[in-house]
């Protein structure tokens, strides 16, 4: 009996032991451990997509997941012809993201080819932060982004999510992201809201009319993940590996899984569609807003109020300089010319509190020679900050052809290529001026031409105490009273617009 005791006893020890070493490496494995665990399910392979602009193809992507000895490979393809002005600009983007066995950054490579030259960022994962180096114009800059920690870039972020086992609707998932297109970290929030299944084509087969067609249909399960950093709130619908299925913009893309073949025909076929280039082209006539009233004259007009309806008007830079928020009211008074003349100091501008508008960035390369050399040159050694920073404006307007361009914008790329659009017109504008110690900063906003608000962004110089709107792409000296302000910063910030579009309604009283 006693023996059948200690066997028993024995036994349940045993059963005990095992059952404790399953539930540690259940329930107590690290959070690496767990991601190692689901990213040995991940299946390699490539997928295609067609990109729509108001249901009208304009581009074509490819992502490709290989595993490799060390982990993973990541390759993002996207290739574009974005309609603007009767025409269409190409752009080409590619991005290369490297991760190790627990999906963690090891390294990346982003790459912009465009009308006015390429802009390229490459990074590698460090122990007290990220190594960057931005390539533009002929030159390369290094920098490092601090407290690297468990940084991803964007399209990484839904596959750790999977391999997290965090694919369940409710699940929620905290991320730190790196965008390589602005140099900007920002934090994001993943949230699992709904569960489905999208049928889409698997296959396809060349007809005899020499169009291709579905040869046959696949049910993919899919979740969809709602992304929100910034007060911006983004949804895609995502497969069981984390890889895009459909994704939606609140500008009017979107972008669906197809087959290569039917991905190139759609694409094609939108070529010569003349509604996707009309105007602006529908990428910014889309995103237009209407006035209620005729500005005529306002270039000259001393102020302009105008109610702002339907957003949350929380977290804008709506209040200060020549704006007043009044309530709902926005109320922008166009600075008098004796508001140019005294700057109350001498360039270069010497009080450190102004450091952070006078400091190079990846994008604004101010301290770069070519850039002090032109922006010497047209300033002709001035040290009135108010007339250097009226001959900057016209020699910007008058030397950058207008163009709308989808690329990244760099300012010694833009001194280069001396072609583009607001942004481009505005990052060259702001590097000069900081070139020779004159306070610059980005401001992004609504524009009024022509009956309607636009995006649009444009610099402002501090004189005196006061920030002074100034456009060197509309040729203004001061910018008149119809832009109206929404952010101060550089491309990181401009996202933050997206939550404006679709929503805002201006009254003007």
């Amino acid at each position: 009996m006693r023996l059948r005791s200690v066997i028993g006893l024995g036994i349940l020890a045993l059963w005990m032991g095992v059952l404790g070493l399953h539930v540690r490496r259940e329930y107590f494995r690290s959070a690496g451990e767990i991601i190692a665990a689901g990213a040995r399910t991940l299946a390699p392979g490539s997928h295609f997509y067609v990109v729509r602009m108001n249901g009208g193809a304009i581009g074509t992507a490819t992502v490709r997941l290989d595993t490799v000895p060390d982990g993973f490979t990541l390759d993002d393809d996207l290739l574009l012809d974005v309609p603007a002005l009767d025409t269409v600009h190409r752009a080409a983007a590619r991005t290369r993201v490297e991760l190790d066995r627990t999906l963690a950054l090891q390294r990346f490579a982003f790459r912009m080819d465009s009308e006015i030259g390429s802009f390229g960022v490459t990074g590698e994962a460090a122990d007290s932060g990220l190594d960057v180096v931005v390539e533009a114009g002929g030159s390369a800059q290094r920098s490092r982004i601090g407290e690297a920690g468990d940084l991803l870039l964007d399209a990484a972020v839904p596959i750790r999510l999977a391999a997290a086992g965090r694919l369940a609707v409710g699940a929620e998932y905290e991320a730190r992201v790196f965008d390589p297109s602005s140099m900007s970290v920002r934090s994001m929030t993943l949230r699992v809201t709904a569960r489905d299944t999208l049928v889409l084509p698997d296959s396809a087969r060349l007809g005899a009319d020499g169009r291709w067609a579905a040869s046959s249909q696949d049910t993919i399960p899919v979740w969809r993940v709602e992304q929100r950093f910034g007060g911006v709130s983004i949804a895609s619908w995502v497969d069981e590996d984390g890889l895009t299925v459909r994704a939606e913009s609140p500008l009017g893309f979107t972008v669906e899984r197809t087959t290569f073949e039917l991905a190139r025909q759609e694409w094609s076929d939108s070529r010569g569609d003349p509604a996707l280039t009309s105007g602006y082209g529908v990428l910014i006539e889309s995103t237009a807003i209407a006035a209620n009233a005729d500005l005529e004259g306002i270039e000259t007009a001393p102020r302009l109020a105008v109610r702002l309806r339907g957003v949350e008007l929380e977290g804008f830079d709506l209040d200060g300089g020549r704006q007043r928020l009044f309530g709902d009211t926005l109320v922008v008074t166009r600075e008098a010319d004796w508001m140019l003349e005294n700057a109350g100091f001498q360039l270069p501008a010497a009080d450190p509190r102004l450091a952070e508008y006078l400091e190079a960035t990846p994008l604004i390369q101010s301290d770069d020679e070519r850039i002090r050399a032109r922006a010497v040159e047209i300033t002709a050694g001035t040290r009135d900050p108010a007339q250097a920073a009226a001959l900057l404006n016209d020699w910007v307007w008058r030397s950058v052809r207008k163009q709308i361009t989808p690329s990244v914008p760099s300012a010694i790329q833009v001194l280069e290529a001396l072609r583009g659009d607001c942004n481009e017109h505005t990052v060259l504008y702001v590097a000069l001026a900081r070139a020779i110690g004159l306070p610059t900063r980005s401001a992004v906003g609504l524009v009024y031409v022509r009956g309607r608000f636009y995006y649009h962004a444009w610099p402002e110089v501090l004189l005196g105490a006061r920030w002074v709107a100034v456009d060197p792409t509309l040729g203004q000296y001061p910018a008149d009273a119809s832009h109206l302000r929404f952010l101060v910063g550089g491309l990181a910030r401009q996202l933050e617009l997206i939550r404006l579009i679709g929503r805002l309604r201006l009254d003007v009283q």
